[in-house]
């Protein structure tokens, strides 16, 4: 048995009276880091997949002795529900709800309606994670990441953008490649389009 096995932690065992009310974070060069990896790996498993732990591909649900990345969303949406604090070191302050918010649209392209999307899919007890590598806003799981296959991924459009026959070819294929359904999410009306393949 190894080091880190020895000091592995199971977080059945952790008392949740005794973790801090609202878990604490730092927004460094634009990211939100959870530095505390029990914090990390309370708001992963037991709060449902928030965050990701930096160096690990593809975390067990497990304790992980690493911090964690809140994505933009993520921690907007944390922030809002009173589940984190957000510390800014060079304001030496934690951020209000309403300065995240203004931070947030200047860093962060399309993130209004991409919240309200991501907000949507969280309120319907979906978890929407980070989809770049997919080529889209979000990948999007049922049970989680670990438990399943992600059955879509959401790309968000304003409501008065355009979408060309290439953009739809290409995002086809897309989908087909990674076998998931590929959905356009319309942050006005809240309403989602899925496409895929068939052959008449």
């Amino acid at each position: 048995m190894n080091e880190e096995q020895k000091n592995q932690i199971s977080l059945e065992d952790i008392n949740e009276e005794s973790l801090p009310e609202k878990i604490p974070t730092k927004f460094i060069n634009s990211r939100v880091i959870v530095f505390d990896p029990l914090h990390a790996s309370y708001l992963y498993i037991k709060q449902k997949f928030f965050g990701s732990p930096l160096g690990i591909n593809k975390p067990r649900l497990e304790y992980f002795s690493k911090p964690s990345e809140l994505s933009i969303e993520e921690a907007y949406y944390l922030l809002q529900k009173g589940k984190i604090t957000i510390f800014d070191p060079e304001k030496e302050k934690n951020l209000t709800t309403e300065e995240f918010f203004d931070i947030a649209k200047r860093i962060h392209y399309k993130f209004q309606e991409k919240f309200i999307v991501y907000q949507d899919l969280r309120e319907k007890g979906y978890i929407p994670r980070p989809g770049l590598k997919f080529g889209a806003d979000f990948v999007v799981y049922r049970k989680g990441p670990g438990l399943e296959h992600s059955p879509f991924i959401v790309h968000v459009l304003p409501h008065d953008t355009k979408i060309t026959a290439i953009d739809m070819v290409r995002a086809g294929r897309l989908a087909t490649s990674v076998r998931k359904k590929f959905v356009i999410a319309n942050p006005l009306t809240k309403s989602y389009y899925f496409f895929e393949w068939f052959k008449p």
